[in-house]
């Protein structure tokens, strides 16, 4: 079943929910205010929130607040409900694993829902090789053991990211995430041995793929070395960074450096996994086959799961016991991804996100013609955005704040990023019908108007 510009109920998840923006309050209402207030009192500071709504129901293409309001959904909690909210497949797998059991640990008493999903990824990642996964909770802890990983399997211990990048919010990711504010600043001191190279970054440099590639490996050569350097991780589209689609070539020739240098090639599909970008993976938009893969997000329908997933004699370099954790590859979240990637195939979601960014591309792009402020209209698939920029074409993040909290106060959820903060990120679910995407990007052209 291929989903149509009108999504069928049966994927709407939960109570089929009406495909509409409905605003019946303020934005935020009453209701969500009084929750807000509660959330203050009792929720870390540190624990912010985008938008001043509490969420009561979401499916298909819409989230409902606690005073009714239904308002579009442009960001699927960050890439993560990228089938849906409540994927009818993903509750039905859900509910049959908790009456059967909720845990046990996978290295005390392994079980096969753990076993299926390593075989899986196995199978759907980049390239034919002999390969081996380990499940972790979060995309953070995933990046963390593929350094492990890389770091046992080379003995060497540097590693490179690169600019505008973000990994997460640990001590170790945050060394590899590029923004301070939010992520880093006095947090500090970070984990040693983590340096950066430059990013291709089209709109911005200017520079070829080779040329950007030449220049990446040129810094990693005078200032690390290759003797030294045990992996290089990168996203092949960067998600927090700026939604940042590198000059064609860039990531294939560095690729090429690593294998002929022994440095492990490390793709972070946090973000981009999962048919998000109209692939399975954003690597094999130029044949890439990373040494190590590193996925969360879209993988378990929004239940907590990530996974390393790379070159056997890689991923088995580590003693036994130097990988796992208490609830890495939990039961349910296992059970769920397996129905979440059941969900990417019967409903040819690659497809989707294909047709969807032709959509957005084809809208922003209009857009982009009337306003010479959209300085970029960047991303591939279902991953797209727009950076925002003044007359001499400087970032503009005051300009970017303003029209998402427009866009917030007329009921759609778009997201920022940007080392800059001047991106406005579109992350559909899957799930959303055609007219419902178009309302939700004319918002944002009418929030740009009114700016």
């Amino acid at each position: 079943m291929t989903l149509t510009a009108a999504a069928p109920a049966a994927l709407l998840g939960g109570p089929a929910l009406p495909q509409e923006r409905r605003l019946v309050t303020a934005i935020p209402g009453p209701e969500s205010q009084s929750r807000m207030a509660r959330k203050d009192a009792a929720v870390a500071s540190g624990v912010g929130t985008m938008m001043p709504v509490f969420a009561v129901a979401a499916g298909g293409g819409v989230i409902v607040d606690a005073d009714g309001n239904s308002l579009i959904d442009l960001g699927s909690g960050i890439a993560v409900t990228t089938v849906g909210n409540s994927d009818p497949l993903v509750v039905d797998a859900v509910i049959e694993q908790v009456r059967r059991f909720t845990h046990t640990c996978f290295t005390i008493t392994p079980y096969d829902g753990y076993v299926e999903v390593a075989e899986a990824l196995n199978r759907l990642t980049p390239g034919d090789h002999d390969k081996r996964t380990a499940l972790f909770n979060s995309g953070a802890e995933a990046v963390e053991n593929a350094i492990k990983i890389a770091r046992h399997s080379t003995g060497k211990s540097a590693v490179v990211a690169f600019d505008h990048g973000y990994h997460g919010r640990t001590n170790l990711t945050m060394a590899l995430t590029a923004k301070a504010m939010p992520y880093k600043a006095g947090f500090g001191p970070f984990a040693p041995d983590v340096y950066r190279a430059p990013m291709s970054y089209p709109f911005r440099d200017g520079l070829s793929g080779a040329a950007a590639a030449e220049r990446a490996i040129h810094t990693m050569e005078r200032q690390i070395g290759a003797d030294r350097l045990a992996a290089i991780i990168i996203e092949p589209i960067q998600g927090e960074g700026g939604f940042i689609v590198p000059a064609e070539g860039f990531l294939p020739a560095l690729q090429a450096w690593a294998n002929e240098n022994d440095v492990v090639f490390i793709a972070d599909e946090v973000q981009s996994g999962f048919a998000r970008t109209g692939a399975m993976f954003a690597s094999e938009h130029e044949g890439l086959v990373p040494d190590l893969v590193v996925m969360a997000k879209g993988i378990a329908g929004g239940l907590p799961l990530s996974a390393v997933t790379g070159r056997a004699e890689i991923m088995d370099a580590p003693h036994a016991g130097g990988l796992g954790g208490t609830y890495g590859g939990n039961p349910i979240a296992t059970a769920a991804a397996l129905a979440t990637l059941r969900s990417y195939d019967e409903n040819d979601l690659v497809a989707r996100a294909t047709a969807l960014g032709a959509i957005i591309r084809d809208e922003l792009t209009l857009l982009q013609a009337r306003d010479a402020r959209i300085g970029d209209v960047r991303g591939r698939g279902a991953m797209m955005a727009i950076e925002l920029v003044d007359a001499e074409g400087r970032p503009d993040a005051a300009l970017t704040g303003r029209v998402a909290k427009h866009c917030h106060t007329a009921g759609v959820v778009v997201l920022t990023c940007g080392t800059d903060g001047n991106v406005i990120r579109l992350l559909p679910p899957l799930s959303i019908g055609d007219e419902l995407l178009r309302e939700g990007i004319g918002v944002i052209a009418e929030a740009l108007a009114a700016n």
